[in-house]
């Protein structure tokens, strides 16, 4: 797990926990990340000085790093988006098309999963269409 500590465009700090640094990426890409405080989607990482240890302490920072309780609570997290997944049809990158047609009659109503990008949620969103990001998690959740 990667903590970057991280701003918003409303200068309010706050910490986030990635399984790589590709997973920020993402996560900003889609609008996912928000400010806990304001809800900005405007997030970015500030300036830390990076920590080097010996590969024989990577399992006691890992450890550390996830106590029970986050241990606990992602586990709970992966469940209810494996639920959310297991229950909806998974229409790829025609989200934006899909949600627009059930919204509008044009489809039948059913749980739907897929992309879109940052742009495409926002503008599904000012329609008024009801849509919720669902996270990206690390695998290896025990």
């Amino acid at each position: 797990m990667i903590r970057y500590s991280l701003t918003c465009d409303n200068a309010h700090e706050f910490e986030g926990w990635f399984s790589e640094s590709a997973d920020f990426e993402r996560q900003v890409a889609t609008g996912f990340l928000t400010c806990p405080v304001c809800h900005s989607a405007a997030v970015s990482k500030l300036l830390m000085a990076p920590s080097v240890s010996t590969a024989r302490k990577k399992d006691e920072r890992q450890t550390l790093a996830m106590d029970a309780m986050r241990q606990e609570a992602l586990q709970k997290l992966k469940e209810a988006v494996a639920a959310v997944k297991a229950n909806s049809e998974d229409v790829g990158t025609k989200f934006p098309e899909e949600a627009r047609k059930i919204h509008y009659g044009e489809a039948d109503a059913r749980g739907i999963i897929g992309q879109a990008t940052l742009d495409e949620a926002q503008a599904l969103v000012e329609e008024g269409i009801e849509i919720a990001a669902i996270p990206v998690l690390p695998e290896d959740v025990h």
